[in-house]
């Protein structure tokens, strides 16, 4: 199964890309705002989800996620991230 990305992920992967094209030396201060987008960790999950991926060092898997509810898991990892405060 393939996964297009959205077109608002795709323009911001696209500007970083030239940004860093053609300012090699310049340095990205402000990325950790863009990991913890909703629609940038939905499509990571989806797209690890596709690629049947393993669980992390934690051992949770898709199937224990999804029992919980993806949205809910998603919900509390941005927020956790957007905290500071995440650990696996």
């Amino acid at each position: 199964m393939s996964l297009t990305t959205p077109d608002k992920i795709r323009t911001l992967q696209r500007k970083l890309y030239l940004k860093a094209k053609a300012e090699p030396d310049f340095r990205f201060h402000q990325l950790y705002d863009k990991v913890w987008r909703s629609d940038i960790l939905a499509h990571a999950y989806r797209q690890a989800r596709a690629n049947a991926g393993a669980p992390g060092v934690d051992g949770v898997t898709f199937a224990m996620i999804e029992a919980a509810g993806s949205t809910e898991w998603l919900t509390g990892l941005r927020e956790d991230l957007r905290q500071k405060t995440y650990r696996p």
